[in-house]
């Protein structure tokens, strides 16, 4: 892409692009031969783990703005082989539970009851899963071009420490081999020994950076156990932030089941995942926020799923309730502190799992459309 003369109105530009052509199938454009004038809107890569896809809105003589781009899948959990083993292993929750109506992946302690029938008791988990065919048919199915894979909940957070590490690098290894498959098509988040010593989990950090397809770490909200404002784990952000590798937080603990009232066993898991989750995630990050987080490490990017919980709505309250707050005050933490605004426009991207286009407006609303990610 050749800049040819900068346009004197900010933010356009014209560039010399090849034809453009819609590609029905796919409802996208492709380039043809013939070379033509466009005049471009803005430009900015779609998905920051994938630098070279862009999204490039432009100006035809229609005055109609077309946006040709590749789709970048950045919430899409697996679970490679070893990790499959280490959950057959288990006795215990988080496992995999045999049946005669087929493998049932249990990550709830209220799923673990022998009472509840074969097919109450956690989830099917099938080679969607786990099959790195399926899941090609399945970017292929939906036009996704390309998906940054990562372990699903609750990751690595159970074991005892002093297996922590050696599993990390295991499954990591295992994750990362697996992108060698259908290379271009697939990356993945590392995922962390937070059980072990914080040296376990820097050390695996630094690690990643060396394995060609990783792209970030993916995290819960526990953090090594005592949530993501802990003080211990500033030697972990400072080692993302220097290592420049995405954070994805992404919840698994919920609330506390008595929040949900007594008849909460008659609805499912409905209150857990879309009330539960959504709650877990603004909280632990707003915590993040209260505590500074971002004010020491001004660099630390994060991915938040599901459009980062309630957190777009929320994000005005929260910041009144920091700005007046006496203990805040009394503290001196107000002082030269970043708004909640600039760290979610400067350091927070949003997945777009929120099942909803008033959702998606307020995430674009407060990160910017530039910091939505499909997924």
């Amino acid at each position: 892409m050749q800049i040819l003369d900068n346009s004197t109105t900010p933010n356009l530009w014209w560039y010399s692009l090849k034809q453009l052509e819609e590609d029905n199938s796919r409802k996208q454009l492709r380039y043809s031969k013939n070379p033509c004038l466009v005049q471009v809107k803005s430009i900015y890569p779609i998905c920051p783990l994938h630098p070279t896809s862009y999204h490039i809105s432009i100006f035809l003589s229609s005055n109609i703005i077309m946006t040709p781009t590749k789709v970048v899948d950045v919430h899409t959990h697996m679970y490679p082989p070893s990790y499959i083993s280490l959950l057959q292993s288990r006795s215990t929750v988080p496992r995999i539970h045999s049946s005669p109506s087929g493998d049932r992946l249990i990550i709830l302690s209220t799923d673990d009851d022998s009472s509840l029938s074969p097919s109450a008791r956690g989830r099917p988990i099938g080679p969607e899963y786990s099959s790195l065919s399926h899941k090609l048919s399945f970017m292929d199915t939906h036009h996704i071009d390309i998906s940054v894979i990562s372990l699903a909940n609750p990751w690595l957070d159970f074991l005892p420490a002093g297996e922590a590490a050696a599993a990390a690098r295991r499954i990591n290894d295992d994750m990362n081999e697996q992108c060698t498959i259908y290379p271009g098509r697939l990356f993945a988040f590392g995922t962390l020994p937070l059980s072990g010593s914080v040296e376990d989990v820097v050390d695996e950090i630094r690690r990643l950076k060396d394995l060609k397809y990783m792209r970030g770490v993916i995290m819960g909200t526990s953090g090594l156990g005592q949530g993501l404002d802990d003080i211990k784990l500033e030697p972990v952000w400072a080692a993302l932030q220097e290592q420049k590798q995405m954070v994805f937080i992404h919840p698994h603990y919920g609330l506390p089941n008595e929040v949900y009232g007594p008849r909460a066993g008659e609805y499912g898991h409905v209150l857990s995942l879309a009330l539960g989750f959504p709650m877990e995630t603004t909280i632990a990050v707003t915590r993040m926020l209260v505590s500074g987080v971002w004010d020491r490490h001004t660099q630390l990017n994060v991915l938040l799923a599901h459009s980062g919980g309630t957190l777009p709505f929320l994000a005005g309250r929260i910041e009144s309730c920091m700005l007046h707050d006496g203990r805040l005050k009394q503290d001196g933490k107000l002082q030269g502190r970043r708004t909640v605004w600039d760290v979610l426009k400067t350091n927070v991207y949003l997945d777009a799992v929120v099942y909803g286009e008033a959702g998606l407006k307020a995430a674009i609303e407060v990160s910017g459309a530039d910091r939505l990610m499909f997924g």
